[in-house]
């Protein structure tokens, strides 16, 4: 597959559209992730970031590392969008989860 994006100059393209897949799915997993887990799905995102980044240094395509190395920095922002998620539950633009025990923070 490599050869192919390389010999018909496709690999920009195509890492293109992984980044686009990557950043397409890191948002639901946000929302998800603090409506079943609250701020602790940030921990998960940590190591998600750091299992990628060890696999892009370890690969040897360019296109391996390019993308292991978008999920890790998507992983990154992922613990930001978590708090921002947060709030946006505070808001009441996102439902709450009523099986989920909300500490005093959650409060408006």
């Amino acid at each position: 597959m490599i050869q192919f994006l390389e010999q018909y100059n496709l690999m920009g393209l195509a890492i293109g559209l992984a980044t686009f897949l990557i950043i397409g799915v890191f948002h639901p997993l946000v929302i998800k992730g603090e409506y079943y887990w609250g701020v602790k799905c940030r921990w998960g995102f940590l190591v998600g970031a750091a299992v990628a980044g060890a696999a892009a240094l370890a690969a040897d395509s360019v296109f391996w590392q390019a993308v292991l190395g978008v999920t890790a920095f998507s992983c990154l922002w992922s613990i930001h969008e978590v708090n921002q998620q947060r709030e946006r539950v505070k808001k009441g633009w996102f439902p709450r989860n009523p099986n989920r025990r909300y500490d005093s923070s959650y409060e408006l």
